[in-house]
């Protein structure tokens, strides 16, 4: 062992050691990992930062901007919930769930994926009763099988097919993993139809923040415009479609105005409603219906770029000078260029229109306009900002982001153009498009994850310049030159199993490809079932809640501990090594 190859895996057991310590941050780590190595000499300056230019960095990046243009589309919601008066088991509500989520893992970033389905899974378990603790971690699991399919669902299909293409000169294509990843996903399906039972019931999850607000529920104001689809459907149909949580409290025609219309009043084009409900339940059915909030019509002729404009909650204080009146008496959008769009008033339910309610004291407003001078604005008016929330009221659903999905899924499928270049493209049409703002994109892009990779790719590749991986390589190949090739291949799986949970997926394919084409060159063997074994392995992190951010992501919801993962993922992994090995040998012979 020369004294680089020392320096080289010194720096990445040090950094395994930081990642299982956890007391550092995983980026953090990374960039500590990549600064030693450049001081150690073994990663040149000049190519220090070569890893943030990087195909993986740019195709990450853009995979989160599209998955969550997708998400916030409403399409996806909209679709789950023609199923959901048939979600009355936990089987059905498993099949469901982990179904759509691991079929749509295959062409969204698995995270995006799961991302989207999780409120779809709490308001199924809300209606039935099913402790959210049974989906959460199968949905999760659904999601991490369904990135094996295709080159972009995951993180590590994309680092092996550039590392493929180091060796070999070719990458993995689109749909090269789809014969292994498909049949795994099948089978990982069919266990965790039954697994779930080996969870723990009736865990709680962490509260949301949303939580925390013990409001009443806020009422706004909507206008259904022609291609509206609640135009001719009842009263009680479009209450129906938020499953309660939405109630029309005013139906107003032309003069006419019906309080508490009966539920077979049917809702006509043009026709305001004056709804209320919680923000997520008025966004869904407000996105869904493609109503129009009435104060929208004040934006048109703001001078403010549609990407500053943003909403925030706000409590009415008894020093407000919005005490007593409304805000067509205040005017509001002309002096202060606020939109009231919606309120929630403690113990009186508010059937006016909204430019006609007079504000009180202890009122929550939600209020539209510029987020860079809002906060001054609020202070003026002596408003208190509450805690910052998700909200999104108002958005339309849009079929734009499935349709832009689907050409840069297209364009990569048959080799128009690769897939750094279809998804940048993507996510830029999409910011276009307006289906997500530039500020929502810097939101979703998990700014950490790319540090990381960042970081790691020159960290990983001094392995290699250094002669680390042929090293490892070669012990590997002797510990496996009395095991058939079922057993090499089952021995690098199995590896990079173990070591996903303390690296991160993303960062144990950066370290362990470049090992495992090594390891099939020295054995004689083509290196594909090997990189692919490897993928497979990274992938299918099922042991733990910090290998892969899906599992991260259901934790607190579902109200798990560090080892409820066992419970569920060790069988699972032993069933992925088993069915795994023969599945890569069948379709990437040796």
């Amino acid at each position: 062992m020369t004294v680089d190859q020392a320096l080289a895996f010194s720096i990445v057991m040090g950094m395994m050691a930081l990642f299982v310590w956890g007391r550092l941050r995983y980026d953090l780590v990374a960039l500590l990992s990549l600064l030693a190595a450049i001081a150690a000499g073994i990663v040149p300056p000049e190519r220090a930062f070569s890893g943030f230019s990087d195909d993986i960095v740019i195709i990450v990046a853009s995979a989160l901007v599209v998955s969550a243009a997708v998400g916030r589309s409403g399409v996806v919601e909209r679709v789950v919930r023609l199923f959901g008066p048939h979600l009355t088991t936990v089987y059905r509500q498993i099949a469901a769930l982990v179904g759509s989520v691991t079929v749509m893992s295959g062409f969204v970033k698995n995270i995006g994926a799961l991302a989207m389905l999780m409120p779809v899974a709490f308001q199924v378990s809300r209606r039935t009763g099913t402790s959210p603790s049974s989906l959460l971690m199968p949905m999760s699991f659904g999601a991490l099988l369904g990135g094996t399919v295709t080159l972009i669902g995951t993180s590590p299909n994309i680092i092996v097919s550039r590392v493929r293409e180091q060796t070999v000169g070719q990458p993995f294509e689109m749909f090269d993993f789809l014969p292994v990843g498909a049949s795994l996903s099948i089978l990982g399906f069919a266990f965790l139809l039954f697994g779930w039972r080996l969870l723990p019931k009736d865990r709680k999850g962490t509260v949301s923040m949303d939580a925390a607000f013990t409001l009443d529920g806020y009422t706004t104001e909507v206008s259904v415009p022609k291609e509206s689809p609640a135009t001719n459907i009842t009263v009680k149909a479009l209450e129906d479609l938020s499953e309660g949580d939405v109630e029309v409290i005013t139906l107003i025609r032309g003069t006419k105005r019906r309080f508490d219309p009966a539920g077979n009043s049917v809702i006509k084009p043009d026709d305001v409603l004056i709804l209320r409900g919680e923000p997520s339940a008025l966004e869904r059915v407000v996105a869904l219906e493609k109503l129009t909030l009435i104060p929208h019509e004040n934006l048109k002729d703001r001078d403010t770029p549609s990407d500053d404009i943003g909403i925030m909650e706000a409590v009415v204080t008894p020093d407000s000078e919005l005490v007593g009146y409304s805000a067509g008496q205040l005017k509001l959008p002309d002096r202060h260029g606020l939109d009231l769009l919606a309120v929630s008033r403690t113990g009186r339910r508010i059937a006016n229109r909204l430019r006609a309610v007079k504000l009180r004291a202890g009122d929550v407003v939600v209020l539209q306009g510029n987020l860079t001078a809002m906060p001054e604005t609020l202070g003026e008016l002596h408003l208190l900002p509450l805690a910052e929330r998700d909200l999104r009221i108002g958005r339309k659903g849009s079929l734009v982001p499935l349709a832009v999905l689907a050409v840069a899924m297209g364009l990569v499928a048959f080799s128009i153009v690769p897939v750094a270049v279809a998804f940048f493209g993507a996510a830029v049409t999409l910011l276009l498009t307006r289906s997500l703002s530039l500020r929502e994109a810097y939101d979703v892009v998990e700014w950490p994850i790319l540090v990381m990779l960042g970081a790691l790719i020159p960290v990983s590749d001094a392995l290699r310049t250094t002669g680390g991986t042929d090293l490892i390589a070669g012990w590997l190949s002797q510990t496996a030159t009395a095991l058939p090739a079922y057993g090499a291949l089952l021995l690098l799986m199995a590896a990079a199993m173990a070591v996903t949970p303390f690296l991160n997926n993303a960062a144990t394919v950066l370290v362990m490809a470049p090992i495992a084409a090594g390891f099939a060159g020295n054995l004689g063997y083509n290196p594909d079932a090997f990189l692919m074994a490897v993928a497979i392995g990274a992938a299918c992190d099922f042991l733990t809640p910090i290998g892969h951010q899906c599992n991260t992501l259901v934790m607190g919801p579902g109200g798990y501990r560090f080892g409820d993962y066992w419970r569920l993922g060790l069988p699972l992994s032993v069933l992925v090594l088993l069915a795994g090995t023969p599945l890569i040998l069948y379709f990437w012979p040796l």
